[in-house]
Order: C-alpha cells, then sequence, then structure tokens
C-alpha cells in the first residue's frame, strides 16, 4: 500500500519533536472554473528537533501519534538560511 505524501513549509517548530507544515493546494472552482490555492496545517513529528522555520520538507502519512498528529518528517528539501 502506497502512503500518502505531501511537501510543504514549517511555519511552526516550538512543540517538542513536532512541527506544523502548511501544505499548498491548487483546486479549481467547479463553477467559475477559477483557480483558488487552499493551505492545510498538519502537525508532523520531528524526532530529532532537526527541522527549524521556513525549511521545506516532505512529509509521510503514519499511525495516529497523538490526538491531532498522523504525519511524519521523511526528508528535508531546501533549507532555510535565515538567522534569526
Amino acid at each position: 500500500m502506497v502512503k500518502k505524501e505531501n511537501t510543504g513549509k514549517i511555519i511552526s517548530d516550538k512543540m517538542n519533536k513536532t512541527v506544523v507544515v502548511a501544505v499548498k493546494q491548487q483546486i479549481s472552482h467547479k463553477k467559475y472554473k477559477k483557480i483558488i490555492i487552499r493551505t492545510n496545517k498538519y502537525y508532523a513529528h520531528d524526532e530529532l528537533n532537526q527541522y527549524n522555520i521556513g525549511d521545506i520538507v516532505k512529509i509521510q502519512a503514519i499511525r495516529p501519534l497523538s490526538k491531532n498528529k498522523r504525519w511524519n518528517v521523511v526528508q528535508l528539501i531546501k533549507k532555510n538560511n535565515i538567522i534569526l
């Protein structure tokens, strides 16, 4: 069975071993045929706390780890180089 995968940007890393990933999705409006960008936020597991805000990551669906956490960070695609 193929597991679901998404790519998104980390918008929060304040929780221990958890990051919030914003995944953008383009859909077409059924009536007006306009392209709409929707953003979904997913809580993803980050075991080593190695990812930071602004990183582009790939997440994969896993079994539920908590009330809201059902995704795991699989791969870092692009590192954010901004130093705060």
